[in-house]
């Protein structure tokens, strides 16, 4: 894969790559047009889709980063996102271009203020993994095989310029607009920001590690403090396959319910017992062991579930609830997705389109036992979706709803589900938590 020599830091630097980027797709549009005189509507917009989605993000690979991030999190919304958006902005999970070996050295004496020969017995300045905000070295210390992440160069320093410039796309392509709608980019900012303090990471690896540990079919990597700081991270060196790759070629039923026991029992157990989870679902950070079992990497991102959202954000999943209008209108206002500022008409197509989407989405939470290979459940998921992102009258309303804190659960949510859909798991003890 060809390497990154440099990253633009500064944000003049940043702000003239996305500007490019956005020429690009300006003169994609040009091309959608005359399309439209040869081509179907449908075929012109698929080859429109393709195009914007290669140019925007090959033009965010450059910057890496919160820029690159935030395609990484839009990549998990399928059932929002065009699908050549979705293949594309996924590569940013675990396919990047990494940082060239001098520029590797350079960032690690700047970080470390030592050369990487000074720590380990040996290193390997060529990357084995690149993401959105860093890459993993191979290393050994001692006879020990480690993972050594790196951050980018200005990452933790580019958030903030980073979002403001992403802010305008995600806020057309959520439908955010209106007072109060800052409070949702501040929580990604905020969540972002944490994921940079690679010091905060390591504590809170070392944290899930002794929570959940006792968990059947679970292992993690060992986190050492000493030959790590706040742009590097040492960890064991962990053999396995990425859980994508592994589900595309799995026959093994037992298997991938095994490991979907696993996946489901982790998150639940987080959720429901720590009121704290890993909030960020997605292939990259997991991993299948040569013996079958999950292996759980990078917690940069947790989520901290407050009470006084957790309590009304399972009341509203309850049956009960669901089914008797007047506590299904209180949790909406609870929960901020109702507003007192919001019109009669406003308030009708809120209660239903949350109705129609609580009913199918909190299926599995109201089994004893789920299948999660169930096409026709997740088809319906993808048909909402898309029933609601083709909706003209909900573009004329204000899409501003909910607590900050739905992006981070919901998202966990989604990309929990998805997981669990890519390993065909079947026979899921959903409540098994209360157990562990």
């Amino acid at each position: 894969m060809k390497t990154i020599d440099n990253i633009p830091t500064s944000k003049i630097q940043r702000a003239s790559k996305l500007v490019s980027t956005g020429a690009k797709v300006g003169v994609n549009y040009l091309k959608y047009y005359g399309d439209k005189l040869t081509k179907t509507e449908l075929e012109a917009k698929e080859r429109l889709n393709k195009n914007n989605a290669t140019d925007i993000y090959d033009g965010l690979k450059q910057l890496k980063g919160s820029a690159l991030k935030v395609a990484q999190m839009l990549s998990m919304e399928k059932s929002i996102m065009p699908q050549a958006y979705v293949e594309k902005f996924s590569l940013a999970q675990f396919s990047v271009p990494p940082l060239s070996p001098p520029l590797v050295i350079k960032t690690f004496k700047k970080y470390f203020g030592k050369l990487p020969r000074e720590l380990y017995d040996t290193f390997n300045a060529t990357s084995v993994n690149a993401a959105s905000i860093g890459q993993v070295h191979v290393a050994t210390k001692d006879g020990k095989k480690l993972a050594v992440k790196i951050q980018y160069p200005g990452v933790a320093e580019s958030i903030a310029s980073d979002l403001a410039m992403v802010k305008p796309i995600a806020m057309s392509m959520f439908n955010i607009k209106g007072k109060g709608s800052d409070k949702y980019f501040k929580e990604v900012e905020h969540k972002l920001a944490e994921e940079t303090d690679y010091i905060l990471e390591v504590k809170q690896s070392k944290e899930i590690v002794e929570a959940c540990s006792h968990i059947q079919n679970l292992k993690f990597p060992q986190y050492y403090e000493a030959l790590s700081n706040e742009r590097i991270i040492t960890m064991d060196y962990m053999v396995g396959e990425h859980l994508s790759e592994f589900a595309a070629h799995n026959t093994n039923q037992e298997v991938a319910n095994k490991i979907g026991q696993a996946l489901w029992d982790f998150y639940m157990y987080q959720i429901h017992n720590l009121k704290k989870v890993h909030a960020d679902p997605h292939p990259g950070n997991f991993l299948i062991s040569e013996d079958s079992k999950l292996i759980a990497l990078d917690f940069g991102c947790m989520k901290i579930i407050p009470e006084e959202f957790y309590k009304p954000y399972f009341e509203l999943a309850e049956t009960e609830n669901i089914v008797n209008k007047a506590k299904f209108e209180t949790k909406l206002y609870e929960l901020e997705i109702l507003r007192k500022d919001d019109s009669k008409e406003e308030i009708v197509f809120f209660t239903a389109m949350f109705h129609e989407m609580l009913s199918l989405f909190t299926q599995p939470l109201h089994a004893e036992i789920f299948d999660f290979s169930d096409d026709t459940f997740f088809g319906k998921i993808a048909a909402l979706g898309e029933k609601y992102s083709k909706n003209t009258e909900l573009r004329k309303m204000n899409g501003n709803r909910g607590s900050q804190h739905f992006i981070y659960m919901n998202r966990t949510f989604f990309g929990l589900y998805n997981l669990m859909f890519d390993l065909k798991a079947k026979a899921i003890t959903i409540n098994n938590f209360r157990n562990l």
